[in-house]
């Protein structure tokens, strides 16, 4: 039995701190998706104008540049990064970044279903960066910019020259809306709706410069491409999937629920305002790993600590020295102490990342929640070495 009177005596309001789909806004009710065009074509003019009405208000909170192309496309994050690499690469050598699961993924795709010949992968163990300064810009280069399942970030852009030959391929799913990304060293970037800004899943954003535009001007790839990754027609780009006209039928619910999310979002002063809260709720646990014996990040440089999926590793003693299995078992048995008393709930390291804890960190988690949080660790942790060392 869970011993309730050394529980902390304060909960956190909100228990969503999943890395996705991620927490709802703060005040966030049904009654925000009231003006959904629910049972209307996307093509009338209503659907028509809440989608564009989405790109614009993506312009604005993101800042993108004018002149780079917004669409929305199938299959949330991963529908956009594959459609961009189908679409794009293999007109030169393409150099792969990986150092978490999703990056290894787009490795997978690249290596074994393009089966690119000129493709070289650079890769690094959970809690590192591969060698930026060995990338060969005369390639293609596709990457994660925030690690979701490591907590592993780039710390900036400056690894990424100006006058490079190839493409910037830039998976930004779980920092867009909360990190700082420079455009200009951006060509192709992709997010989904679920993370930073809690939307609902399924659809993907895809953002194109103009240099990108110009490869899908030029560049027929040699392979066939569904019908969802089709970007031109007759050579040309495809304009209107850029104004709204979206390849398949999205959904107006979850667009209405985007449009609420980006309104939100402007509401508290925009990028900087969504960037200040993610900060402030890295700082709140900075400061509780730094007083806490148990307890470090995976991230190993403090420069690339991700403010949204914050990895967390058990390092007593004790439990680092178990074998891996046994590490998860205690990882898990902290997290099924949390969701049992409705502190946190999916908050376990994910399926192929070191055995821990990940905390998701983004704007529209409150860090007065991540603050109420960290002694219920704490709990977690005592509760979960007990009871390890009742059965050892």
């Amino acid at each position: 039995m869970i011993d309730r009177n050394a529980q902390p005596d304060v909960r956190p309001a909100n228990p969503h701190f999943s890395s996705g789909p991620c927490s709802k806004r703060p005040g966030w009710t049904l009654e925000a998706l009231k003006d959904a065009p629910l049972g209307r074509s996307h093509r009338a003019s209503p659907g028509k104008a809440k989608l564009a009405e989405a790109i614009d208000l993506t312009r604005s909170v993101l800042q993108v540049p004018d002149d780079y192309r917004i669409g929305i496309v199938p299959a949330s994050d991963t529908g956009a990064v594959e459609l961009a690499m189908w679409s794009l690469l293999g007109e030169r050598g393409v150099d792969m970044l990986a150092w978490e699961s999703f990056g290894s993924a787009w490795v997978t795709d690249v290596v074994k279903q393009l089966r690119l010949e000129k493709a070289r992968v650079l890769e690094a163990p959970y809690g590192q960066l591969p060698d930026l300064s060995s990338v060969n810009f005369d390639h293609d280069v596709v990457f994660t910019w925030n690690g979701t399942t490591s907590g592993v970030r780039v710390p900036n852009a400056d690894w990424i020259p100006d006058n490079r030959a190839g493409l910037t391929i830039c998976d930004a799913t779980s920092a867009a809306f909360a990190q700082a990304l420079d455009f200009s060293k951006l060509d192709v970037v992709t997010f989904s709706w679920q993370k930073v800004l809690g939307g609902e899943a399924a659809h993907g954003m895809l953002i194109l410069s103009p240099r990108a535009v110009e490869r899908l001007e030029t560049y027929t790839p040699a392979w066939p491409l569904p019908k969802i990754f089709r970007l031109t027609k007759g050579g040309k780009l495809n304009e209107g999937i850029f104004r709204g006209e979206t390849i398949n039928t999205p959904s107006m619910l979850c667009v209405e629920d985007y449009l609420d999310a980006l309104k939100w979002a402007a509401s508290i002063g925009g990028l900087s305002g969504l960037m200040s809260r993610a900060n402030e709720a890295l700082r709140i646990l900075e400061t509780w790993v730094a007083q806490t014996p148990w307890v470090d990040f995976l991230a190993e440089d403090p420069a690339t600590r991700s403010n949204t999926s914050v990895c967390l590793r058990v390092s007593d003693p004790d439990i680092t020295g178990l074998p891996d299995a046994d590490q998860l078992a205690f990882s898990k048995a902290m997290v099924r102490a949390l969701e049992a008393e409705g502190v946190a709930f999916d908050i376990g390291s994910y399926r192929d990342a070191p055995a821990g804890l990940r905390i998701w960190t983004g704007a529209t988690v409150e860090p007065s929640d991540v603050a109420k949080l960290t002694p219920w660790l704490d709990w977690a942790f005592t509760l979960a070495k007990a009871k390890h060392a009742e059965v050892a």
